[in-house]
């Protein structure tokens, strides 16, 4: 039963709730209007709130040619974020539907290890990686980073998805052998739709992860242009110092694809992450 909260207590809570959200969404805003002021009123004492002049001048840099180009970075990143997500996708949800409906030797030893891989920071990584890119002959190549970025979110989805095969019920399976389905078509056509929350969670976590990737992109890819859009953040740190207006402006055009999928997704990624909370 849902209590409904109503008279002063509803009212302080919604208070407290207006002012977490602007402590929370305090730096998004500083951000945007940072990145609409010039560079002599971003450093004025006592900071201004808003902009006195527009300043879209750092926008405009965005789609210059030249070094860095925005859209040519952003399908580098879409190119290697989708190449990431399909790759953790096909390969996480075939083996998390093994790992929960199968029983076999070395089964705890597999989950702890996709754990493990979870918790390695990203430096202890880079070395080894390097090496086995460089020896698949995919170093400087958007596949390197495809590869590299496909490991972030294979053992997430393998985890996330567990839970999911794991409480679909065996019946579901076997009226569909009697039906006429053989394993693979029954997975196919019944496990899989049941678990389409889920595999939905998987990918949109996975296209993050890849697009917000910043070591691998730039370790394993050494040309400019064809460096994702992440990487772009040190084309206005230089030696003498960081146009913070040019940077800022970039910081709220590579937020914008983050915060629609967000926005239009918010119902799948809270359903299917409540969902397979349900059995571990």
């Amino acid at each position: 039963m849902e209590k409904k909260i109503t008279g002063r207590k509803n009212t302080v809570l919604c208070i407290v709730s207006v002012i977490i959200l602007c402590i929370l969404m305090f730096p998004l805003f500083w951000i945007v209007v940072t990145s609409l002021k010039t560079e002599q009123e971003i450093f004025r004492i006592p900071p201004t709130i808003f902009p006195e002049v527009i300043n879209i001048k750092s926008y405009a840099a965005q789609v210059e040619t030249g070094d860095f180009n925005m859209f040519r970075s952003f399908g580098n990143s879409l190119l290697i974020s989708v190449g990431a997500t399909v790759i953790a996708v096909v390969l996480a949800v075939p083996a998390s539907y093994g790992i929960a409906k199968y029983h076999f030797r070395g089964k705890k030893m597999m989950i702890l290890g996709f754990l493990v891989t979870q918790m390695l920071p990203v430096s202890v990584l880079l070395t080894p990686m390097f090496i086995l890119l460089k020896g698949m002959h995919v170093y400087n190549t958007p596949m390197a980073a495809i590869l590299a970025d496909a490991t972030i979110g294979i053992p997430f989805s393998v985890l996330i998805l567990k839970n999911y095969f794991a409480s679909i019920p065996n019946d579901l399976e076997e009226a569909a052998y009697i039906d006429g389905c053989n394993r693979f078509t029954a997975f196919i056509r019944v496990i899989i739709p049941i678990a389409k929350s889920g595999v939905t969670v998987c990918t949109i976590f996975s296209f993050l992860y890849a697009w917000g990737d910043l070591a691998y992109g730039m370790t394993f890819i050494m040309d400019q242009q064809k460096r994702p859009m992440t990487a772009g953040i040190f084309n206005f740190m230089g030696q003498y110092g960081t146009k913070w207006s040019y940077l800022t402006a970039f910081a709220v055009v590579s937020i914008i694809p983050v915060a629609l999928i967000f926005i239009f997704m918010q119902k799948y990624i809270i359903s299917g992450m409540t969902n397979g909370a349900v059995k571990g």
